[in-house]
């Protein structure tokens, strides 16, 4: 790999996350916001190391025995792309050589964040929803030799079929997330195929200033059904997380507070509270992994 492709800081870490080899753990939580990484490194028993470049905050340590690292994203799949690509790189390439390593590190990655329901029957308070699927607007996988490779293909074609997507925007794509995560850290939580938009405003159905292309997406979406499974939510993140991990051979789940329904028009301004619920029982969850 050349300088310009695997990009290290002088200091010989690498250049966005601004992480040596070492300094995470193989279970990385990743959030969206700074803040909440700071939030979960505070109910760890102790953390080892605490890092900090542009948006992304990093704390490794140890809950109930287990070592965990906490790492916040930003938000978007662009961002998601770029967190993945060099945490991988972190475990399975020598910066030393450049090339990659004989022997590959799988993760555990795991998703906590906030969503909006698609469906009238989810709850705001209190309530977290498994992304069984990621189901990408973003069109990240495509850009990837190996990406028709792990696209769940007729579900990803029924999609397309059955809301008549316009060609005019990023082909859509699905792909399931970690079957090892999902049954053992989401027992007992719904689950559904998860909308993830490459925006917050147009692409989520908003409108500002601005208008948008199709104000219908998000009504034909909630009716989207594939083998008895629905769209349950939008959030910007879980496509490029699925995606991505299951080329380079990690293992991923999302997990999200639900504080929006886009359907009902309800709100949960007391989100804070269920959030760090959430995160309490994903760690419980995560130290038995």
């Amino acid at each position: 790999m050349r300088k310009a492709e695997l990009v290290l800081n002088k200091d010989g870490k690498i250049y966005h996350l601004n992480l040596a080899p070492g300094d995470v753990a193989e279970t990385i939580i990743l959030v969206g916001d700074p803040g909440r990484a700071k939030l979960i490194s505070t109910y760890f028993d102790e953390v080892r190391f605490e890092g900090q470049n542009r948006e992304i905050n990093t704390f490794t340590g140890t809950y109930k025995g287990k070592e965990v690292s906490v790492l916040s994203t930003g938000m978007g799949t662009d961002n998601i792309e770029i967190v993945l690509t060099e945490l991988d790189a972190l475990f399975n390439v020598d910066f030393e050589t450049r090339e990659v390593k004989e022997n590959l590190t799988s993760l555990n990655l795991i998703r906590i964040g906030t969503s909006g329901a698609l469906q009238p029957d989810i709850p705001v308070v209190e309530s977290y929803l498994v992304s069984e699927y990621g189901l990408g607007l973003d069109g990240l996988i495509y850009f990837y030799q190996q990406g028709p490779l792990i696209i769940e293909r007729e579900m990803t074609s029924s999609f397309i079929n059955q809301l008549n997507w316009d060609r005019d925007l990023p082909k859509p794509y699905a792909v399931k997330g970690s079957k090892d995560l999902i049954e053992k850290l989401g027992e007992g939580l719904r689950k559904g195929i998860t909308l993830t938009a490459p925006g917050f405003y147009a692409p989520q159905g908003r409108e500002m200033r601005l208008n948008v292309t199709d104000n219908t997406i998000i009504d034909r979406a909630g009716k989207f059904h594939f083998n008895g499974s629905e769209v349950t939510n939008f959030e910007m993140e879980t496509s490029a997380l699925y995606g991505l991990s299951a080329m380079l051979g990690h293992q991923a789940m999302t997990v999200c507070d639900i504080i929006a329904n886009r359907i009902t028009g309800d709100f949960n301004p007391d989100y804070k509270s269920s959030m760090q619920k959430l995160i309490s029982m994903m760690l419980d969850r995560i130290s038995k992994l």
